[in-house]
């Protein structure tokens, strides 16, 4: 074959991929570039499984991601805890146990159990086994076996011991709002009903007067107290439900307008091992068994470590690790991550706490999937904190290699998909990806992100990250932008 000859072959292999491509350039750059969209911060990855870079803006700048922080700590724990992964919680004795009577103390041990919640754990919620609807559900397990043991007085107190984990519980770096309420829930060994209340807020459909609030669980943690008022049917929504700071109370105030849909709000309380403690309590007056000293709660491994020698009078186990994945995937759900951040940091560092949870994240990032030093850092596993930052490379690089990981089916039950149940359920029906794309959210104020696989008519598969940061527009404006760049994915 001439030169010349060749050359025309090479040419006619060449043009195809590379219009292609400039296909794909032309109309993500289209679209970035638009008005409204011009002025604000992006960065954009897609590759090809193999990691080729089909488009990219920024692709190598570090990006505040929100809530796709949540790929790391769900990657590091897929690979290294294990789908059967499981944790036990325990009841101990500080005292001799006579006649039915524990002399001592009775305390409740956690270690790092998230799933004493009130959720499913699966898209299909009618199969058999994938939801608890009952937070107590386990408490109550504990107080049967301690009634099954003929135990039923304690004289002692009742404590709930968190120390498995850190003492810090709320994340230094979270905006104080947030810590009122279920997103921002204290991080601790022991976790119950998402360390949140429910107040049931019902305004009804004249104004005057006050909303009808109800709490529950009803545990005698903390009082309610109602300042709020039910306005005009225009008024302004100004109502807000505050913790106070020694965490006993919580105050109802602003206005709620007549004829508002009624809510379930969720509040965090402020001592979660306390706050289990209290829901054990109530279980165990359930059950005949009489706790005469007070509910209290410790951070000091030390307090209980000598009834921890000794056998549980009482044990239940968590859900698998396979579970927790899911709802910190699915639907977001942060004490999830920020629970399995810190096991990770128990389980392969030298302690339960978020600066442990980050060196063992960060290393399996670094030497498992082979992301470079300098393109993340870490504050949190939820992506809550302003902190965070990552590349959008970097992510698309840790999508891919745990496509490729034989725990991949583990992983992707839990990522939300397109007009399904969970994150992605309004997002893309209706458009060509409907059902395709497979990819987690983030928000927090000013950055909405979106990372993952669109899954091609053709069987190829594509990764991306679209990461937009500083931008004005909002979530409402936000979204259906990037979904129009990921629609985009689905042809070459």
């Amino acid at each position: 074959m001439t030169r010349l000859a060749r050359s025309i072959v090479l040419l006619a292999l060449l043009l195809p991929a590379t219009s292609h491509a400039q296909s794909l350039t032309r109309r993500l750059d289209a679209r970035l570039d638009g008005p409204g969209l011009d002025r604000h911060l992006w960065g954009v990855a897609v590759t090809d499984l193999s990691g080729k870079l089909l488009y990219g803006r920024n692709a190598d700048r570090l990006f505040i991601p929100a809530s796709n922080t949540k790929l790391v700590v769900t990657t590091a724990a897929t690979a290294m805890l294990g789908p059967d992964f499981t944790v036990r919680t325990s009841l101990y004795g500080t005292g001799p146990l006579h006649d039915g009577v524990l002399h001592g103390d009775l305390v409740l041990y956690g270690r790092g159990d998230p799933t004493f919640s009130n959720r499913c754990y699966d898209i299909d919620d009618s199969r058999a086994g994938v939801c608890d609807r009952d937070p107590a559900a386990k408490l109550r397990d504990l107080a049967q076996q301690l009634h099954q043991r003929g135990i039923r007085e304690v004289r002692g107190h009742l404590i709930g011991d968190g120390s498995y984990f850190e003492a810090t519980t709320f994340h230094p770096a979270w905006e104080v709002y947030d810590l009122h309420w279920w997103y921002g829930a204290p991080v601790a060994a022991l976790a119950f009903n998402d360390n949140a209340l429910d107040v049931r807020v019902v305004a009804g459909e004249s104004e005057g007067g006050a909303p009808r609030l109800v709490m529950q669980p009803e545990v005698e943690l903390a009082t309610l107290e109602n300042r709020a008022i039910v306005g005009p049917r225009d008024a302004t929504r100004s109502f807000d439900i505050l913790r106070n700071v020694d965490g006993f109370g919580y105050v109802a105030s602003g206005v709620l307008p007549a004829g508002t849909a009624d809510r379930t709000m969720h509040p965090a309380v402020l001592d979660p091992n306390r706050y289990a403690a209290m829901a054990l309590r109530r279980e165990l007056l359930a059950m005949g068994i009489v706790v005469r000293g007070e509910v209290r709660s410790t951070t000091d491994s030390m307090a209980t470590a000598h009834a921890r020698a000794m056998p549980a009078l009482a044990e239940v186990s968590s859900r698998p690790l396979r579970d927790w994945i899911f709802p910190i995937l699915n639907t977001s759900q942060n004490l999830f991550a920020e629970m399995t951040l810190k096991q990770l940091g128990r389980q392969f560092g030298t302690a339960g706490s978020w600066a442990e949870g980050r060196r063992v994240a960060r290393r399996f990032l670094i030497d498992s999937v082979g992301i470079d030093s300098t393109a993340f850092a870490q504050e949190d596993g939820s992506g809550l904190s302003a902190g965070n930052v990552v590349t959008p490379r970097a992510f698309t690089q840790m999508l891919r290699w745990i496509r490729q990981h034989p725990r991949y089916e583990m992983f992707a039950a839990g990522m939300p998909r397109s007009g399904n149940p969970g994150s992605l359920r309004t997002r893309f029906v209706g458009t060509p990806v409907e059902g395709r794309v497979v990819a987690k959210t983030g928000t927090i104020n000013r950055v909405n992100a979106l990372s993952g696989y669109v899954e091609r008519a053709n069987g190829d598969v594509v990764v991306f990250s679209v990461i937009a940061n500083h931008h004005t527009i909002g979530s409402s404006g936000m979204l259906p932008a990037i979904d129009s760049l990921v629609a985009e994915l689905h042809k070459r």
